[in-house]
Parts: structure tokens; C-alpha cells; sequence
């Protein structure tokens, strides 16, 4: 017999037990669906990871803080810390000790380190429209991520102009018709000093952004001059200390693969902690390979489970066929050929579970993620819960036909050392 034939053969002889077919088809759809979901999902939240770090940062850049004394960190052990008075040169932000002058100095004169960015937190009152209308802002965006906004009408604010980019959602509020339409537009920023009086600044929309994964885009971004001058207002009669003082800066690093590690340690002997960002977000990738793993167990085990439904199918095929594989042996066929026979048995059934479990997983998966995506998740920008990996569907393709191929050695091995008398003689 040809290859083809003992394809053709074999797929017969699978449909001849339609109902134990069926039922052994359905245990590797729910594994191959499972299996499907999972990989997924993990491909899926980590190109979402993938795309905040991309719209955070660039290669070459490290986030430095200063190193927290854990010791100080609070009363967490439940015993008691001895009270130590801040330095005047420094302070806290949230917990957290500030950079200083001093602290930026060091930096930039760390070997590799060709450039040092700072950003200032302007946090205003509220912005007033040209209806008059007051919004609360919260905290701007950043006059250093201005390089990371997409922008859907206008352009960048110059760093030297009172200028301001609004984010999309605020077009309408701001009584415009689109994007294009609030281009131009000049808006009032008000600020208030330490002693709550309130301070306005002048500035005028030059561009909208679009919402990024990474959150850049999402609110009013100040240029550079206007940033300080609302930072300005909010720190008024402040010591110099106190105002000069900032909660991270970001280093520039030349050739990052090969001094990473060097500014890192040369960073760290300084008391200053630093890290790129996929270090930072690493606690959250280990979160989901772990969880990926553990729905990865539960779908081995029922594809384990599976496969001896494929062994139990096959063994009663035997039995219920021995005087046919006596016959074939009769007639010359070999004992390779009717091990082939069966393995191609299991084999067509692994497809065929294989088959309809991965569409299954990839259809479900799709639509989830559009359907929680634009709607329970949908203030999530650029969330991606779902993937479509080909490289990992043909792998779990693959693994189970591997698998099917496994289970059915062992009634095609009994099949094959039939001997063909007894086999004949058998009622």
C-alpha cells in the first residue's frame, strides 16, 4: 500500500465508529481549545506590555531614583523606627527620597551617560475654555514625553512658547467641533501657590493627541516654558531646596548594550537606584508567564487524558478487527505496514480534534477581545488581551498529533504481532 492509500485507509476506518470517534475527537478540541486560549492570552498581554514599554521609553534610557532605605520605609514590621530629620537638601514625594542637585550632578558624570532628562510635575486647578468653562486637570502630562504623542491635528509645542496639547476626549468638552477645531484655541491654566492664591497662565492649543498604550497622550501636556511657569506658581516661596528637588530623572546611556550594566553599577555605588523600564514591568511579565503556565498544565492534562481515549479507541479497533488484519498478513502486508495503518489512525484523529479546537480557541479568542475591549475594558487604551501566534498554533498542532501519534503505538504494536492464523480463527 502507498502512503496515500494508507491515508485514504485510515481515515475509512476512523469514521467506522462514528459515535467513539466523536467522543475521542471532543477530548482533544477541549485540550487543543484550551491550549489555543492560553497561548493567546499570554501572546496577547505581552504585546500589550510590549507596547507600553515602547511608548514609555527607548533603548538606552534608565529611570533613576534615589535607593530607599527599607529600614525607613514605615512600620511594616510592626516594630517602631527612630525618627531622623530630613535633610534639607532632599525630602520626599509619596515616601519616596527626591533627587537633588547634587544627585542630578552625579549622574551626568557618570561615564556613558551622555545626556540627563529631569521633569518637573505641573499640577494645576483647573484649565478654563473659551465658554468659560472650568475643568479639573490632575497632573499634566510631561513636556519630556512630547516626543512619544501622536498627534491627530496640529503639531509638538515649542519648548520656549506658552503652548499646550490637549488629548482627544477633551475636544468636545472644550465646545470644538474636531481636532482641527480646537487647533488655535486659547485656553486659561490656573494654578494656585502653596498659600492657595490662584495664578493664571495664557496658553494656546497648538495640537491633539491620540491615547497611547503607555498613557502619553491621555491628558494636557504643557510645553517646556509653560510647565515651568505653572511649577513656578505651585512652589512659590518655597526654598530653592525644596523646589530644585525632583522624584526620578532619566539617563541616556551611549551604546546600551554594552555599558548598561556598568552605568547600573557605577549609579547604584552612589546610592541612586536604576532600571529600564522592561526591568520594571518584569514583576508583571513573571505574573503572566505564570498564569499562562498553570492554564498551559490544565490543557496538557486533558490532552493527556485524551490520549487515552485514543488508546482505549484504538485497542477496541483491534479487537473488533482481527480477522481483517489476519487477512491483510495472509495476502502479504506486512506487520510495518499495519503498525502504520493504525498510528495513521490516531494520527488522523489528533488532526482532526486539533484541527477544530485551535479554530475553536483562535474564534473565541478574537471575538472576546473585541468584545471586552471595546466594551467592559474599553477605557484600557490599546489593551490586547487575545493574539494570534501562527509559529504557536502550528507548535500545539504539532504537539498533538505528536501525542496522538504516542498513543496509538501501542494497539497498532498489538495489531502488528498479530499472528495471522490465530487472527484468522478468531470469531
Amino acid at each position: 500500500m502507498k502512503a496515500t492509500d494508507v491515508a485514504g485507509t485510515a481515515l475509512a476506518n476512523t469514521m467506522r465508529s462514528k459515535l467513539r470517534t466523536f467522543l475521542t475527537v471532543v477530548a482533544i478540541v477541549i485540550g487543543a481549545f484550551t491550549l489555543t486560549l492560553t497561548t493567546g492570552l499570554g501572546a496577547g498581554i505581552n504585546k500589550y506590555v510590549d507596547n507600553v514599554v515602547e511608548g514609555f521609553g527607548k533603548p538606552g534610557e534608565l529611570t533613576v531614583m534615589k535607593q530607599q532605605d527599607m529600614s525607613s520605609a514605615g512600620a511594616a514590621s510592626g516594630s517602631p523606627q527612630e525618627y531622623a530629620e530630613q535633610d534639607a537638601a532632599g525630602g520626599e514625594m509619596f515616601g519616596m527620597p527626591l533627587l537633588t542637585q547634587e544627585d542630578l550632578a552625579a549622574i551626568e558624570d557618570t561615564e556613558h551617560v551622555t545626556e540627563v532628562k529631569t521633569y518637573r510635575v505641573a499640577e494645576p486647578e483647573y484649565i478654563q475654555g473659551p465658554d468659560d468653562r472650568k475643568w479639573q486637570t490632575g497632573f499634566m502630562g510631561s513636556s519630556g514625553e512630547i516626543d512619544m504623542l501622536t498627534f491627530s491635528a496640529g503639531r509638538a509645542p515649542e519648548a520656549g512658547a506658552a503652548e499646550i496639547v490637549m488629548p482627544e476626549s477633551w475636544v468636545e468638552d472644550l465646545g470644538a467641533g474636531d481636532a482641527e477645531d480646537l487647533v488655535g484655541t486659547e485656553l486659561t491654566v490656573v494654578a494656585a501657590t502653596p498659600l492657595q492664591e490662584h495664578k493664571s497662565v495664557t496658553a494656546t492649543v497648538v495640537g491633539v493627541t491620540k491615547a497611547a498604550a503607555s498613557g502619553a497622550g491621555t491628558a494636557p501636556t504643557p510645553s517646556e516654558s509653560l510647565e515651568q511657569e505653572i511649577y513656578d506658581i505651585t512652589t512659590e516661596g518655597l526654598p530653592e531646596s525644596q523646589r530644585d528637588t525632583y522624584f526620578q530623572a532619566t539617563a541616556i546611556v551611549a551604546d546600551p548594550e554594552a555599558n548598561e550594566d556598568a552605568v547600573k553599577q557605577a549609579l547604584a555605588d552612589q546610592g541612586l537606584l536604576a532600571q529600564t523600564l522592561e526591568e520594571q514591568l518584569g514583576v508583571i511579565r513573571g505574573i503572566i508567564d505564570a498564569v499562562t503556565w498553570v492554564l498551559t498544565g490544565f490543557a496538557l492534562i486533558a490532552l493527556l487524558a485524551a490520549s487515552f481515549g485514543i488508546i482505549n479507541t484504538l485497542l477496541m479497533a483491534v479487537q473488533e478487527r482481527t480477522r481483517e488484519i489476519g487477512l491483510m498478513k495472509a495476502l502479504g502486508m506486512t506487520g510495518g505496514k499495519i503498525f502504520g495503518l493504525f498510528t495513521m489512525e490516531a494520527v488522523v484523529i489528533g488532526l482532526l480534534g486539533s484541527l477544530v479546537g485551535i479554530g475553536l480557541g483562535v474564534a473565541v479568542g478574537l471575538i472576546a477581545n473585541q468584545v471586552l475591549t471595546t466594551g467592559p475594558l474599553s477605557g484600557v487604551t490599546g489593551l490586547v488581551l487575545f493574539a494570534v501566534n501562527p509559529l504557536a498554533l502550528l507548535l500545539i498542532l504539532l504537539l498533538i498529533v505528536a501525542i496522538a501519534f504516542i498513543a496509538g503505538t501501542l494497539p497498532a504494536l498489538r495489531a502488528a504481532r498479530k499472528d495471522p492464523i490465530e487472527a484468522l480463527r478468531h470469531e
